[in-house]
């Protein structure tokens, strides 16, 4: 399970250091793709199977499924944390979440966002003045 925000820094050969508290839970390997909100998404090995399986079984006629699973399917790389529990994050990833140097990784149970940082603090605040509404929102979802 992954909770809680953590700011790290990429370095300059590309690496990004993982928390060590969500280290058990990725394993050794992990799947990095294209997220929502300009984030990335990563993904244990099992709960990214999860996910892809039921992408591939959404309707290739309706056109909102295959722009959805070729996003995700498509930007997705298998990542291995080396020794230091670093992973290599490809260019076009760092391109697609615009990372700059300094990125926030948040816990989100059962994935991890890898946001830039300046992009997560604005996404934050922003959510945070709208958590009233959106809680009423999520209501109608039985939240």
């Amino acid at each position: 399970m992954f909770l809680g925000e953590y700011q790290y820094s990429i370095d300059d050969k590309k690496r990004l250091a993982i928390p060590v508290k969500f280290r058990p839970s990725l394993g050794r390997k992990a799947v990095i793709t294209r997220g929502l909100d300009n984030c990335l998404f990563m993904f244990p090995l099992k709960e990214w199977g999860i996910l892809a399986e039921k992408l591939s079984k959404l309707p290739l006629s309706q056109s909102d499924a295959r722009g959805f699973s070729r996003i995700m399917l498509a930007g997705a790389m298998e990542v291995d944390l080396d020794a230091m529990g670093r992973i290599l994050v490809p260019d076009y990833l760092k391109q697609y979440a615009g990372l700059a140097k300094k990125v926030v990784l948040a816990g989100l149970f059962n994935r991890v966002e890898i946001w830039d940082e300046a992009k997560w603090q604005e996404y934050k605040e922003k959510t945070e003045k709208e958590a009233g509404n959106i809680a009423e929102r999520l209501k109608e979802l039985g939240v």
